[in-house]
C-alpha cells in the first residue's frame, strides 16, 4: 500500500470534496464544513489553515456556529498536519471523543478470495423506507436506544440514485446482521454499521455482508474500502485484508446550558 499517495486520495475524496445530500457544504480559505438542519451534527471535515492560524480559525468558526444552538464537532486526523491541534480545540470549549475511529483500507481489486466467493447466506439488500425496520431493530439490540434516526436519514438517503447501499441478514426470517455502503464520487466506498446479534455472532454472517459489499464495491469500479472501524470490528476486518490508514478524531463543542 503506497500510504502517502492513498492519505492525499483519502482527503481529496472524503474530506474535502465529498457531498452530503442532507447537508449544506461551505468552503471557505480555511476550512471545509457541513451544515445540517436541527438537531442534526455540523461539523469541519477538514482545515486548510495551517497551525499559526488555528487558533483563530476556531474562533472564527465558532461565532458561526455557536449561534445557531446545534450540536458541532471538528473532525482530526492522525495524518493532519497539525500536531497541536487537540490542545488549541480543547483551549476553545471542544471536548475529544474518546472512541476514535481507525480508518481501515482494503484494496478491493485486491480483495482475499474468501471475501469474491458467492455468499450462500440469505442477505437481503433493503431499497424501500419499510425495509429499513428491520435495520433499526438490529440496532435498538445490539446498541440499546431507540434507533428511529434511521428512517430520516437512510430513508432520505435512499431516494439518492446509487449513494446508499443497505443489507440484511436474516436467519430464519429474523433480522441478525446488518451492514450498509455509502458511495461517494471518487475512489472510496464506505463501510457503516456491522453489527450482529448476540445470538448470531460466530455464524459468518458479518463476513457474508461484508463480502456482499466489497463485491459491489468491485462491480461498480471503486478501488478502496474504507471503514472507521472500533474495537470489535477492527480486527474482523484486519482479518479479512483491511489495512490502518488513519485514525479520525472528533473534537465535539462542549454545549453550555442556557441559564
Amino acid at each position: 500500500m503506497d500510504k502517502p499517495e492513498i492519505l492525499k486520495l483519502y482527503d481529496n475524496d472524503l474530506r474535502r470534496e465529498v457531498e452530503y445530500p442532507e447537508a449544506r457544504k461551505e468552503v471557505t480559505a480555511d476550512v471545509v464544513r457541513f451544515v445540517r438542519e436541527a438537531p442534526a451534527m455540523n461539523f469541519v471535515s477538514y482545515t486548510f489553515a495551517d497551525e499559526s492560524r488555528l487558533d483563530g480559525v476556531i474562533k472564527k468558526e465558532l461565532a458561526y456556529f455557536v449561534p445557531t444552538n446545534q450540536p458541532f464537532t471538528w473532525k482530526v486526523c492522525d495524518h493532519d498536519p497539525l500536531p497541536n491541534a487537540g490542545e488549541i480545540l480543547k483551549s476553545n470549549g471542544f471536548v475529544r471523543d474518546d472512541d476514535p475511529g481507525e480508518a481501515m483500507l482494503l484494496d478491493v481489486e485486491n480483495a482475499p478470495a474468501q471475501l469474491l466467493e458467492p455468499v450462500t447466506a440469505d442477505i437481503r439488500r433493503i431499497s424501500a423506507p419499510e425495509g429499513l425496520k428491520d435495520i433499526i431493530f438490529v440496532l435498538d439490540k445490539v446498541w440499546g436506544g431507540s434507533n428511529t434516526w434511521v428512517n430520516g436519514r437512510l430513508g432520505g438517503h435512499l431516494k439518492v440514485p446509487g449513494y446508499l447501499s443497505a443489507y440484511v441478514a436474516y436467519v430464519d426470517n429474523v433480522p441478525a446482521s446488518i451492514g450498509w455502503t455509502y458511495f461517494q464520487k471518487g475512489h472510496f466506498a464506505t463501510l457503516f454499521a456491522g453489527s450482529t446479534l448476540p445470538e448470531y455472532r460466530k455464524h459468518g454472517l458479518y463476513t457474508a455482508i461484508l463480502a456482499t459489499r466489497v463485491q459491489e464495491i468491485r462491480q461498480r469500479g471503486y478501488r478502496y474500502a474504507v471503514v472507521e472501524a472500533g474495537d470489535m470490528s477492527k480486527p474482523i476486518v484486519q482479518k479479512h485484508g483491511f489495512e490502518y490508514l488513519t485514525t479520525v478524531w472528533d473534537y465535539v463543542l462542549e454545549q453550555k446550558e442556557k441559564e
